[in-house]
């Protein structure tokens, strides 16, 4: 009743205004209504260059994209929260502060933003990566994300280009072709990203293997330096990561090994060592969001897109250091995604104990693979995000060590 009633009295003050101030001042209120309020609320800031740093720029294009249209954004952005009741917090603020939307970047932000929710029926509350709201039945939560497995696939054809060019130049044995992989936690998110990942280094290079090491974290820079390093003792030649840091570039650059990198070009702090990275263009979303919000229509209550949409892009290659012939390569590799006559989770190019994949589950509404779900694996290939946004795939395939 109090955020009811300081809104009319507001209503009341902005109309006697521009009746008592004429013409000029009503255009000036006119505009004004088109200037929304939205909270970002981020697990690190821009110091990371990785993750947060990748939302930041998704903010300044989507404002940036949205001032040309005549919809102006008012930013609240809440850094360093934790997956924690300070998250809690962090939205109670920004809905206090008086945010008509409220975007969650973090995975593990949804669990705390629900507990916000139903307090505040009027503010829409996005959870980036993540997929409850999908099933939760409230009108005012949203979940997004994209089809980030497309750029780690075009991301494992670079890596695994170097691999094989190390082969065929014998600076390694075929069976030295080995991958190490930093990620967060044993999640779909990161199974389906290293796995992949591993399927396109896999396509030019047969050899390859992999081995992945959990932090247990999203943003640790020194655990994931430390991940790293742990690695590339075990013999891992080229290191990815899903991770937030940039500390596995660093790493892999101060033994001399590759890197491929995630939300950001890490050829600048890593130039003898990254060969390239990708990224979502949250930019491509936010203002997709904050748009139909602006103009009266339903944001889209579980979002998710590609490569062809633009909102997962690659990172520039490093020609320096990068196989020769790469550029064509992955020229080639994105047309076939966009055409869809390349599926990266193709069955026929991996195994399972030793079997081909012939079904697998998708996500039910209690986050588990399910007989009465609906079948992921169709046309000869598991479909990832088509169900949900959210990655589902958990399935470990051959070639794949998880280390811990």
């Amino acid at each position: 009743m109090k955020r009811a009633l300081t809104l009319l009295v507001v209503l009341g003050l902005v109309c006697s205004f521009a009746f008592a101030a004429g013409g000029a001042e009503s255009a000036s209120s006119a505009a004004d209504s088109n200037t929304i309020k939205v909270g970002l609320i981020c697990i690190g800031d821009e110091n990371d260059q990785g993750y947060t740093y990748n939302f930041i720029r998704g903010r300044d294009e989507a404002t940036e994209i949205l001032a040309k249209e005549g919809i102006n954004i008012e930013w609240l952005t809440i850094y360093n929260i934790g997956e924690d009741s300070s998250c809690i917090d962090a939205n109670i603020e920004a809905a206090e502060e008086g945010c008509e939307i409220i975007i969650n970047n973090s995975y593990g932000f949804e669990p705390f933003m629900l507990e916000v929710v139903d307090d505040y029926p009027e503010i829409e509350f996005i959870s980036c990566t993540n997929c409850a709201s999908v099933f939760d039945g409230r009108d005012n939560t949203h979940n997004a994300f994209a089809n980030i497995f497309e750029g780690r696939y075009i991301a494992g054809v670079v890596a695994g280009m170097k691999l094989q060019q190390m082969v065929d130049e014998g600076t390694i044995k075929p069976e030295e072709a080995v991958i190490g992989y930093v990620g967060a936690f044993p999640f779909a998110e990161v199974v389906s990203g290293y796995t992949s990942y591993f399927l396109g280094a896999r396509s030019v290079c047969p050899s390859v293997t992999m081995k992945v090491m959990y932090v247990s974290s999203w943003s640790d820079a020194t655990a994931e330096s430390d991940a790293a390093l742990a690695l590339i003792d075990q013999g891992c030649v080229l290191i990815s990561q899903h991770s937030d840091n940039t500390t596995p570039a660093t790493a892999a650059q101060s033994r001399g090994v590759f890197h491929t990198g995630y939300n950001n070009d890490m050829t600048g702090i890593a130039p003898e060592a990254s060969l390239i990275g990708t990224r979502i263009d949250w930019g491509i979303y936010f203002s997709e969001a904050i748009r139909a919000y602006a103009n009266g229509e339903e944001i889209p209550q579980d979002w998710c897109a590609g490569m062809a949409d633009g909102a997962v892009v690659m990172t520039p290659l490093n020609e320096a250091i990068a196989a020769p012939g790469t550029a064509e390569k992955v020229a080639e590799v994105e047309a076939a995604l966009a055409d869809g006559s390349l599926q990266v989770f193709d069955t026929s190019t991996f195994t399972v104990g030793g079997e081909e994949l012939t079904h697998a589950f998708a996500l039910d509404t209690d986050g588990d693979f399910t007989p009465d779900s609906e079948e992921a694996v169709y046309d000869g290939a598991f479909h990832e995000s088509v169900f949900q946004s959210a990655p589902y795939f958990t399935v470990r395939i051959d070639g794949i060590t998880e280390l811990n």
